[in-house]
């Protein structure tokens, strides 16, 4: 039985996943594709445009067979933490043959010593005192690697390349029974935010359905994604379930860091050097998100890093409970969407998985018991997800829509072929 896993986000699903997706089946020879996919909140510290429900809906109508959720408390992370998740939750389904990652080259000889070396002490070493400088991760990465093995600085530094080399290297510290399988990206870049063909990066088309509000069936955006996906953006859009926002938190967030004790900032993950007093003060000062980040932003802390650590501040996350987490890993394989085929996957995790599959919430956290202090690491985690949706549900542009306990009332969703 060949699977092939991938991690994604789908932040929307669009025509380059689908051809992601299609390399993967074909170049893998396997029958089935399972998803990981990022929940409500994503891997640069921002809320999904697309509740996860319909992301997963979206990526089941196009081909993914199944779809799984990423703990929050993984999604949220930077990129060592979010791929080693990623990679431990399908090597823990016990299904899964291959797993696909997109990166800007697709040569395997050059990015798996790249991955080893990050597990050399003296490399890892090295990479800290450069991080302590004040560089970023990747610029850190990159001089590090660039220095021990004399590799071309700008292989390293972009973002695709960067997730390529940490999920080869939790694959071999975690799951050297998978097949790594990298596929080159098309045409356009990961940061790219205009729209010339209809391959686009999701930035772009974010940044079109925040200009247009939908996707017009005329538009060059309604031509980067499948049909169906942009018929369903449309709809969640003109219904007022999407497009969700950093700034639609700014009040919230605004709120939550004003009464948040200096101990408190402090221990948030990512939080280091001093940075908690200029986000207390920072807080005091600004009357909005985006004034807020553009006071506590230098080189040091770059945006991304900062709405990690702002979402962290929602959810209540600290350095302990992650370190803790990540100790364990993925405690469970929690179904957001499935097919005919997915129903088959299914069956055969029953047999294999060894965490446990939850198509049930309350059956493994009630409403009642998520209300209690101190919980199982399993319970605790999942609490997290929890959280994280119906605060989610708080950046809804239709009020109708922002009840909490969505998770609790929502079933994975069935895609009939």
């Amino acid at each position: 039985m060949n699977v092939v896993g991938m991690i994604v986000e789908y932040n929307p699903f669009h025509n380059g996943h689908l051809w992601h997706l299609n390399e993967a089946r074909r170049i893998s020879g396997a029958q089935f594709a399972i998803g990981i996919m990022s929940g409500n909140f994503l891997q640069r510290g921002e809320p999904a445009m697309i509740n996860k429900w319909s992301r997963a809906a979206m990526a089941v109508k196009a081909g993914v067979d199944l779809v799984i959720e990423l703990p929050v408390v993984f999604s949220v992370r930077s990129a060592q933490y979010f791929a080693t998740g990623g990679v431990q939750l399908l090597g823990r389904l016990g299904i899964v043959s291959h797993i696909c990652f997109g990166a800007e080259t697709a040569d395997l000889s050059l990015l798996i010593p790249l991955a080893k070396a990050l597990s050399e002490n003296d490399i890892v070493n090295t990479l800290r005192k450069k991080m302590k400088t004040g560089q970023t991760y990747a610029a850190s990465l990159a001089l590090t690697l660039s220095d021990s093995l004399g590799i071309d600085p700008g292989i390293i530094q972009s973002p695709n390349n960067i997730l390529a080399i940490e999920y080869l290297r939790a694959i071999n510290t975690y799951t050297p029974h998978l097949t790594p399988l990298p596929i080159k990206r098309l045409s356009s870049n990961y940061h790219d935010n205009v729209i010339t063909s209809n391959i686009a990066s999701a930035t772009a088309i974010r940044a079109s359905i925040a200009e247009n509000r939908i996707l017009p069936p005329d538009s060059i955006g309604w031509k980067t994604v499948p049909p169906a996906c942009a018929e369903q953006i449309n709809t969640l859009i003109t219904t007022g379930q999407a497009p969700v926002t950093l700034d639609a938190f700014s009040n919230i967030i605004l709120a939550k860091l004003r009464t948040m004790h200096l101990d408190e900032l402090a221990a948030l993950p990512d939080v280091t050097e001093g940075l908690h007093y200029k986000i207390s003060d920072a807080a005091l000062k600004a009357v909005t998100l985006q004034e807020l980040l553009s006071l506590i932003k230098s080189k040091r802390y770059p945006l991304t890093r900062l709405q990690r650590i702002i979402v962290h501040a929602l959810l209540g996350t600290t350095k302990n409970k992650m370190h803790r987490f990540d100790q364990s890993g993925p405690l469970y394989a929690r179904i957001l969407a499935f097919n005919n085929n997915g129903r088959q996957l299914l069956r055969e995790l029953g047999k294999h998985s060894t965490i446990p599959v939850i198509t049930k919430t309350s059956h493994y956290l009630n409403s009642k018991q998520k209300q209690c202090d101190a919980l199982p690491l399993f319970q605790d985690m999942l609490a997290y997800d929890i959280t994280a949706t119906d605060l989610y549900a708080l950046g809804y542009p239709n009020h109708q829509w922002r009840k909490g306990g969505q998770d609790y009332q929502t079933s994975p969703r069935y895609i009939a072929d």
